[in-house]
Parts: structure tokens; sequence; C-alpha cells
């Protein structure tokens, strides 16, 4: 392979697995500008890998962004972060794992919101260690096969199978915790498609994902002089999307009251929340949160 070939097949690797990266890696770190960095980080390694050295781009991809995710997680001085439960794993180059250090816990994964926006930011994480953290963001929200999240966190796949069953515990204890329906598979792949079709400007891809008779609105708040009224057709939707949302920006996924949702950033703030109503596994209805006194507090409670 010729050194300009290597260069559009990284290029072409940037474009279809990008966005799925940073969605994953923010589900993570809870941080958009921590999220774009660490996905840079991987395809700089990517790209100083040999050629042929990597026969799935995509699977690789997942594995060094997790890695990376679960690196800052666990690093309490350059996070601030308090310690937490001392019986999690630490990653080490090599696929090893040390255990019985004391792990940090993330301070961005306690987000709660008002009820006007409803939005469960990050909540459902709260209580789980990074290695749980890491083992269910892969397993349950992403798919990721155990064998596979093995290789990331340096332990067995016994183990991780153990770390997902205590998440999931940790995540279903308590009464007064917000709760939805965050793996949900057919929600997952709608956002997915979503995400990967606003990045691309793909206009048809947002078309396959929406209903025909969608519509969509916009709250800018009280304050707002002008509304912008209910559009409705999923081709002006899927027009109206992309002309907000398209290259330029970045949407990560997080849902609302059971509902799929996104958090749309530019350059790196966040500039809105999406919404979706799902009907018989296609968009229904989108309705954008833009109101700024909302967004402001989001913001802060992802900073």
């Amino acid at each position: 392979m010729t050194e300009e070939q290597r260069d559009e097949q990284i290029i072409q690797a940037w474009n279809d697995h990008r966005p799925y990266l940073v969605d994953l890696a923010f589900r993570m770190l809870g941080d958009i500008g921590a999220a774009e960095d660490v996905v840079q980080d991987a395809f700089s390694r990517l790209l100083r890998a040999r050629t042929g050295e990597i026969e799935d781009e995509r699977g690789w991809l997942i594995v060094v962004t997790s890695r990376l995710c679960l690196d800052q997680i666990r690093s309490a001085r350059a996070r601030r972060e308090r310690p937490h439960d001392a019986s999690e794993i630490e990653f080490v180059p090599g696929g090893q794992a040390t255990v019985g250090q004391r792990a940090p816990v993330d301070p961005a994964d306690r987000v709660t919101l008002d009820d006007n926006v409803r939005l469960a930011l990050l909540v459902v994480l709260q209580r789980l260690s990074p290695a749980e953290r890491v083992v269910y963001v892969l397993h349950d929200i992403f798919q990721v096969p155990f064998e596979s999240i093995a290789q990331t966190v340096g332990r067995a796949v016994p183990a991780c199978r153990q770390l997902a069953r205590r998440a999931r515990l940790k995540l279903s204890d308590g009464q007064s915790r917000a709760t939805f329906d965050i793996g949900a598979a057919e929600h997952r792949q709608v956002t997915e498609k979503f995400i990967a079709a606003c990045a691309s400007g793909n206009f048809e891809g947002l078309l396959e994902v929406l209903a025909p008779d969608a519509w969509g609105d916009f709250d800018a708040g009280p304050d707002q002089a002008r509304a912008r009224g209910v559009i409705r057709g999923a081709q002006r939707v899927a027009r109206n999307l992309l002309h907000f949302w398209g290259p330029g920006s970045t949407l990560v996924s997080h849902p609302v009251a059971g509902q799929p949702a996104l958090l749309g950033f530019r350059d790196r703030a966040l500039a809105g929340v999406l919404v979706f109503t799902m009907r018989d596994g296609k968009i229904q209805a989108v309705h954008v949160i833009g109101d700024p006194r909302q967004l402001s507090f989001v913001s802060s409670q992802l900073g």
C-alpha cells in the first residue's frame, strides 16, 4: 500500500468511525472536549500503526479509545477526583491488571437536571467504579462482545461478565434514581444512524430513520420573541436538521425519560438537546431544546 493510499484509508476510517467513537468516549468521560481529544489520540495511533498490522480498524479503534478513556477516568490528579472503591482493576500495557488500588470516581458522572429538561445525563452511571462503567457502556449500551472488552480492560471474560452484572445491580438499586431503558437496541441503532447521517451530511441516510410524516419543533425558551413553529414532513425536517446539526457539529446520545435523545455541540459548547419520539422503529418527532438557561445549566453540570 502506498503512502497516499494509506492516507486515504485513514481519512475514510475517520469519516466512518469518528462519530461512533466520540459518542462512546463521551458516555465514559462526560466531557465533549475530552471525548474528542481521546478519539483524536486514537486516530493518531492508528496513523502510526504499520500498514497491514490491523485487520479490523473499527474494533481496534474501539479498544484503543476505551483504554484511553479508562486511563483518564483513573487519573485522579488530572481530573481532581475523589477516591472510590478499592476493589477495581487498573489497566496497564500488556493486557495485565493491577487489583486493589484506589479507583477515583468521575465527578461528571453526577448530573441532575430540573423537571423542564428531564434529561438524566450520566446519572445512571454515578454509582459505578471506572471498570464497571467501561464494561457496562461497552457491553450493555454499545453491544461490544465480552471477548473484545476483556482485551480492553485486561481481565478475563468471566471477570468482565461479573463487572457488568455488578453494574446492573448497582443501577437497579434504589427507588429514587432516574430509570429508563438506556440499552434499548432499537433506539441505539436509530441514534447511531442519525448521528452518522448528520456527521456526513447524508440527507438520504437521515430520511431512512425519519418517519415519512415526521415533525420537529424548537424550544428557545420563554424569552424568545418569535417562535419557529412546527416543521412537518421528513424531507423538511431532514433539511433543517442538516442545516443546524450537520458537519461541523458534534452529536452524542443520551436518553431522556426513556426516549432516545442527543446532545448537540458546536465548538465543544452545548448548543442544543434533541429529544426523539419513536414509532415503529422510526423517529416520529424531534424536539430541540435550545433555551439558553437550560443549556447553561446542563453545561455547568458537565463542566
